[in-house]
């Protein structure tokens, strides 16, 4: 191993590495200082830990947004007017209701509060855009 310890390079170049650094690093600081005198800014990572201004308002909710309504399974006639069968608190609980369904006819769908049931006749879509 000639010296070089057991990783191949002495405590002097390790010692020399780490002063090396440490003479860049402060170098580099120094040189980020004076920009930011020059500009007139503040030093220039304190926009990393200040927390961001806040966007503007968001929009409230729409009542499907937020999940206000029931799951209902409901039938659509040949004359394409819907039925509700059962209504459900939950989606799953639906599904389960629904799981051995052999009628094409028969289907689920979430309807928000305040939806009329026309919505599922046949034919009607309930647009998600305003």
């Amino acid at each position: 191993m000639s010296g070089k310890g057991q990783f191949g390079f002495d405590p002097e170049d390790f010692e020399r590495v780490a002063r090396e650094a440490g003479e860049g690093l402060r170098d580099m600081l120094g040189q980020a200082m004076k920009m930011a005198d020059q500009s007139g800014g503040g030093a220039p990572w304190v926009g990393m830990f200040t927390p961001a201004a806040p966007k503007s308002t968001p929009e409230p909710e729409t009542t499907g947004q937020k999940g206000d309504g029931v799951w209902a399974v409901y039938s659509v006639d040949s004359d394409g007017s819907a039925s509700v069968d059962q209504v459900f608190a939950t989606e799953l609980d639906a599904l389960r209701a629904h799981r051995d369904n052999v009628d094409p006819n028969r289907k689920v769908r979430f309807l928000p509060y305040g939806v009329s049931v026309g919505i599922l006749s046949a034919g009607s879509e309930l647009s998600t855009e305003e």
